[in-house]
């Protein structure tokens, strides 16, 4: 019988429970850490395994575990990914894998000096859309991209900031990295790197609530010549509105829609009379007063298994998820916030 995973859980939220679920399914959870004694209890009661309270203590048993899923606040993904490396342990670390460049790059060195896999959750790759879309650019049937549209429109109220990390520069990092890093994964993944950008910022409804924007806009040019624009927001009246990315090529026009980038709205390609049928997908995580992205963390960490298991398994690299990071640092950096009270 094949010996299972061994995997140590950092960080009992709701994205820990979504793990939780999944690792139990395909491995084993050997043991929970929060630095709330109450959420780690809860989580070690329900699934029957040992509670750390900081993870300084988790990892003096490091020996004990073969993964580290880092489920904890964005601004705390790098240093828990590689102080976790150091002590022997792979990594799975959820999204955004960190909210500044240089900190990606260390969790990049870290696992090159260590020998021990990164791998950083991009679940929306997986989309049956999104697959099949990406099929058609790297088969060369929509020829040369032009120019594409990226919008992010979902809903965030007040009372999704009461956690004491949400809404602050230090932990959550922005709008882009916390709700929508996942849609500039996908359009780099799909149309290529961003070399020059220009944007601004706003915050409308938001006001001593978080410290960033909650609106922005920002043209985009990528490498292959391809030029666009990013609109997004958190201000959607009452509900998630829409997450879409329309791609303008040679020999064609697709629009990737719905809420979460999981519906194909719109399909003209030359010599194609229209899409295959669309496998059914599972419904988009839910977070109790709100919806999230697309769960689909179960094809994550079937692939994060067999990557471990079969050496040269191909699956998400590390330089590929820095690419987000970097983009979304970029456009920051060229997009002024001009109301951030």
């Amino acid at each position: 019988m094949e010996n299972k995973l061994k995997f140590a859980l950092i960080g009992c939220g709701r994205i820990g429970e979504r793990h939780a679920q999944q690792i139990i399914k395909n491995g084993l959870l050997s043991a929970v850490c929060d630095i709330d004694a109450n959420k780690a209890n809860q989580f070690a009661r329900k699934y029957n395994t040992p509670a750390y309270y900081n993870i300084e203590q988790l990892l003096d048993d490091a020996e004990q575990f073969d993964v580290a899923a880092v489920c904890t606040p964005n601004g705390l993904h790098a240093v828990h990914s590689i102080t976790s490396m150091k002590a022997g342990l792979h990594v799975l670390c959820e999204k955004p894998m960190a909210i500044a460049t240089i900190d990606a790059q260390e969790m990049i060195n870290t696992s090159r000096q260590t020998g021990k896999q990164l791998f950083v959750v991009k679940q929306n790759r997986f989309n049956a859309p999104v697959v099949y879309v990406k099929q058609l650019i790297e088969t060369g049937v929509l020829k040369n991209i032009h120019s594409f549209q990226l919008n992010c429109f979902w809903n965030r109220p007040p009372a999704y900031f009461t956690d004491d990390w949400r809404g602050t520069l230090a932990l959550d990092g922005g709008t882009l990295y916390t709700q929508f890093s996942h849609f500039i994964d996908l359009l780099y993944w799909l149309c290529g790197d961003v070399v020059a950008c220009n944007g601004v910022r706003n915050n409308y409804l938001h006001k001593n609530i978080i410290e960033f924007e909650d609106t922005g806009t920002a043209w985009l040019q990528l490498a292959g010549g391809a030029i666009g624009s990013l609109h997004y927001s958190i201000n959607a009246y009452n509900n998630n509105m829409e997450g879409s990315l329309t791609i303008f090529a040679e020999n064609g026009t697709v629009k990737i829609g719905g809420q979460y980038l999981n519906e194909l709205e719109y399909f003209k390609i030359e010599g194609l009379e229209a899409p295959p049928v669309m496998e059914k997908q599972n419904p988009a995580n839910q977070y109790g007063f709100y919806t999230g992205s697309m769960s689909n963390h179960h094809l994550v960490y079937k692939n994060l298994i067999m990557a471990l298991q079969q050496p040269g398994y191909s699956f998400i690299n590390m330089e590929e998820t820095l690419k987000s990071v970097e983009i979304i640092e970029k456009i920051y950096q060229n997009s002024p916030l001009k109301n951030p009270a």
